[in-house]
């Protein structure tokens, strides 16, 4: 049986962080914060010599499909503590406009209401114009929110409006044709 390619990688511990294994969780601290994620009972996870390895307890199918997925996600952990991640979007309509202000956004988003949006503990959402960062250390929490902020006001095929991500391409479409 051939072993997940992503699994069988291992994780170099950067310097200023500090990885913990302990009853079915691992802790990930580094200089950015804390990160816990439980361990799936069908792997186990080593740490010598400062680099970390997953690997499956047994050849099971359920041991072979979450050895690639704990070792993604501790390695999130690891870039999450380190660097951080971020998400940006963009805010595209005539009359649209974003304000921030500790932690939520008041946006104009072309509704008959202002718009606003309490970011979770763990995310920081600010703005630079018509542009939304959605930041933290962890990589699902940051997607989830940029999705949240995402689904207020989905971009439209016609002109466009609506709330985009930085690097999402909007298929645009003709239109009427007026005889």
């Amino acid at each position: 049986m051939s072993l997940s390619r992503i699994g069988k990688l291992p994780i170099e511990i950067p310097s200023g962080v500090t990885i913990t294994v302990d009853s079915g969780n691992v802790t990930v601290e580094g200089p950015k914060g804390k990160l816990v994620q439980f361990i799936t009972p069908a792997v186990t996870v080593d740490i010598k010599d400062g680099v970390l390895t997953v690997s499956p307890k047994d050849e099971s199918k359920i041991a072979r499909s979450q050895h690639g997925l704990m070792r993604a996600l501790i390695n999130n952990m690891v870039v999450g503590v380190t660097q951080g991640y971020e998400k940006r979007l963009e805010v595209n309509g005539v009359g649209f406009r974003v304000a921030s202000s500790n932690n939520e956004l008041d946006m104009a988003l072309g509704f008959s209401h202002p718009v606003k949006y309490k970011a979770p503990e763990g995310v920081t959402v600010t703005n630079e114009k018509m542009t939304i960062v959605v930041s933290g250390i962890n990589k699902q929490q940051v997607g989830q929110v940029a999705a949240e902020i995402r689904a207020l006001k989905k971009p439209e095929p016609y002109k466009g409006k609506g709330i985009k991500y930085a690097d999402e391409v909007i298929l645009r479409k003709a239109g009427k044709t007026g005889k």
